[in-house]
């Protein structure tokens, strides 16, 4: 059974920070392109951060020096690191596999807020 659950969301203010875990079953983590995903209200989900299996990463332009995404292949979980946390990356968090086509998380709640 595909699973995706996600962790580590909460309320934090400007200038701080969080980290998300994804945990993801063996056949997921082991096959798929991993990502993190957001959506603010009223806005379209975006890429926030995306790992290869052999640890190549890519990261949204808004994000970049802010967070890190990373990954446990023992664990089979998934990492955001998410510093300097601005009100703009106030959204609903998702894990992702597989791309937008692919499988997804329930999503946590980040609010940045003071």
């Amino acid at each position: 059974q595909v699973q995706l659950v996600e962790s580590g969301g909460g309320l934090v203010q400007p200038g701080g920070s969080l980290r998300l875990s994804c945990a993801a079953s063996r056949s997921i983590f082991n096959t798929y392109y991993m990502g993190w995903y957001r959506q603010a209200p009223g806005k379209q989900r975006e890429l926030v951060a995306g790992i290869s299996s052999g640890g190549s990463t890519t990261y949204a332009d808004s994000v970049k020096g802010r967070f890190t995404i990373s990954r446990d292949n023992v664990k089979n979980t998934m990492y955001l690191q998410m510093n300097s946390l601005k009100p703009e990356d106030t959204a609903v968090y998702y894990c992702n596999a597989g791309g937008f086509h692919g499988y997804w998380g329930q999503g946590t709640q980040v609010t940045v807020s003071s």
